[in-house]
């Protein structure tokens, strides 16, 4: 990756794609992904990584199946929730949000199980950021 320093701000502003995530730096094995999201992404799991979300601009949900039930999470603008690895989820934003990812490289948008992938989500492992 580059190293310079690099503003979260530009570099969403260089992107319209919703669900389509732009890797901004590695860390060891990892990819730290930037994304704009609205609407509903899919039900999906990864087996064996959790995944961790920071919320850069509105709100987002994640809606969880745990053994106790299904539960819904709200982060609002700064804040951050880790996915447990194997645990079922849905992220969603009614109405729109920006956020930063860290999960190892490679990881799939769609996780390893998922339910049928709409049109709207990206079923990718990151794109590069071209500014």
């Amino acid at each position: 990756m580059n190293n310079e320093p690099l503003h979260l701000s530009k570099a969403l502003a260089s992107f319209d794609a919703l669900w389509s995530p732009r890797i901004v730096e590695r860390v060891n094995d990892y990819d730290v992904r930037i994304a704009k999201v609205e609407g509903e992404h899919v039900w999906h799991v990864h087996d064996d990584t959790d995944e961790f979300f920071l919320v850069l601009d509105g709100e987002l949900r994640i809606s969880l199946r745990e053994s106790a039930g299904e539960r819904t999470v709200v982060l609002p603008k700064g804040a951050v929730f880790t996915v447990p690895r194997g645990t079922e989820h849905k992220p969603h934003s009614p109405s729109g949000a920006a956020i930063l990812l860290f999960e190892p490289t490679g990881t799939p948008t769609v996780g390893d199980r998922h339910d049928e992938v709409p049109d709207h989500v990206d079923v990718t492992t990151g794109h590069a950021l071209s500014m």
